[in-house]
């Protein structure tokens, strides 16, 4: 949703094989094939990701090089604000993980 899905589709528009990192895997397929469909780009994908999650960071980042030949653009768009005080199952504040530390670490893993 959001900015996040405006860029996909203007990559989507612009023939870029276009991978949606999503924790919802009921939205994210919703939000890809709707850019499909309005691009005609069927290389719009979509993988589970949860930048909460350190260890889902690795495994998304572990798939992306082992899967793709090369990464051209990346764009961190996951946040959230707002939401009461929690920790995360690996001991982090949950907003703290999902708007630095995961998209750091994300970022750092797909470096060449």
């Amino acid at each position: 949703a959001g900015i996040g899905k405006c860029v996909a589709l203007d990559l989507a528009r612009r023939n870029a094989r276009t991978i949606l990192a999503c924790r919802s895997q009921e939205r994210g397929q919703a939000a890809v094939e709707e850019i499909r469909a309005a691009t005609g780009n069927p290389a719009v994908l979509l993988r589970l990701l949860d930048t909460s999650s350190l260890a889902s960071v690795r495994a998304f980042a572990q798939a992306v090089l082992r899967e793709e030949k090369r990464l051209d653009v990346l764009v961190n768009n996951a946040g959230l604000t707002g939401l009461p005080f929690a920790i995360t199952p690996e001991g982090l504040e949950r907003t703290f993980a999902t708007n630095y530390l995961g998209p750091f670490l994300l970022t750092n893993l797909l470096l060449g």
